[in-house]
């Protein structure tokens, strides 16, 4: 797996280290991905020893180290100066925009088979001056152009809650006009995908409405019958074209489909992942549910790409204190999504 390790300021590096120290032989094999230095700094603050740190030329040297190794990559972009905790300049900005790229490059030419990324700032690297980092507004719609991928949606994976995003960053006003059949089909489609990788060889969704009680037959709002219901009725035919067997409910109020889809002991929620319309009727239950333990899952590039689903903690960062767990869990998904997509050809 290629990390990238986020900002040089945040809690990236801290995460990407300790889960690089803490896996067996059983997890994949970790390449961190940026500035040498910054893993140091990193280790030091962790706690990891200095002697488990292996710097390599060769990105595929990573495949071959031992387990708990902190493996980083010595062809990363390097700063001239590391910035201090919570303070992160234009250097850094460029730094970490610099860091995806190259470790999706690494996944595109299969010189790694998957690539999880630590938390950056879009403001930092949005404000940095490195070219093209102003249009920058998060990963997805970055790796989307970076490896000219056709469409990709956004989605979280928890043991608890799956969902995907028909919107992304956007300011709420501009959600309603954003939201149209096409992309309602796209993202039940590549969540539909994602579930039956997961596991679950017919997988059964639901989309949820943009509106309170899904419009009540357009007295609170008519995009439930002008473009998400068209764009359930494209998503079926898609996954019937795609051979892909798949229940699709919707549009249905977001607090039922939500409630329904949560997995709560043993009993079987009614569908297995919730199409969302816009980022926080997504995130909010996400993060109740699953904070820690949720990853960020770019679907519809041809690479695998997971994530943290934190920031970048600058409140946290160089104190000692940084949780890994969710570092743990975007790579050993990444890991799934990999083997899964090399069976299914």
């Amino acid at each position: 797996m290629a990390v990238s390790l986020g900002c040089p300021s945040g809690v990236g590096p801290e995460v990407a280290v300790l889960a690089a120290a803490e896996a067996d032989k059983r997890d994949p094999r970790t390449l961190l991905v940026g500035d040498v230095e910054v893993v140091r700094r990193a280790m030091k603050v962790s706690g990891v020893p200095a002697k488990r740190l292996v710097v390599v030329d060769d990105p595929g040297e990573a495949r071959e180290t031992r387990a708990g190794r902190v493996v980083v990559w010595s062809g990363a972009a390097r700063l001239d100066r590391l910035a201090p905790y919570a303070a992160p300049d234009r250097e850094a900005g460029a730094a970490q925009l610099a860091w995806i790229d190259q470790a999706a490059d690494l996944v595109a030419r299969r010189a790694a088979d998957a690539l999880a990324t630590g938390p950056v700032s879009k403001a930092v690297i949005a404000a940095c001056g490195a070219p093209g980092a102003e249009r920058f507004r998060g990963h997805t719609e970055h790796l989307m152009e970076r490896i000219g991928a056709r469409e990709v949606v956004m989605a979280f994976w928890s043991p608890a809650l799956t969902v995907a995003l028909v919107t992304t960053h956007l300011p709420l006003a501009e959600v309603p006009l954003a939201i149209d059949a096409q992309g309602v089909e796209r993202a039940t489609f590549w969540l539909a995908t994602l579930v039956r990788d997961l596991g679950r060889r017919s997988p059964r969704l639901v989309v949820a409405a943009l509106n309170p009680h899904a419009g009540e037959s357009g007295l609170l709002g008519g995009e439930e019958r002008a473009t998400i219901r068209p764009g359930v009725e494209r998503a079926r035919e898609r996954l019937a074209r795609a051979g892909i067997q798949a229940e699709v409910d919707g549009p249905i109020g977001a607090e039922t489909a939500l409630r329904l889809a949560v997995k709560a002991g043993k009993r079987r929620p009614r569908w297995d992942a919730v199409v969302a319309m816009y980022h926080d009727q997504a995130t909010i239950p996400m993060k109740v549910l699953g904070f820690g333990d949720a990853v960020n899952v770019s679907l519809g590039l041809p690479i695998v790409r997971t994530s943290v689903d934190h920031g970048t903690g600058y409140d946290a960062a160089g104190r000692g204190v940084a949780d890994a767990s969710g570092m743990i869990a975007a790579i050993g998904l990444a890991g799934r999504l990999a083997e899964a997509r090399t069976a299914h050809g």
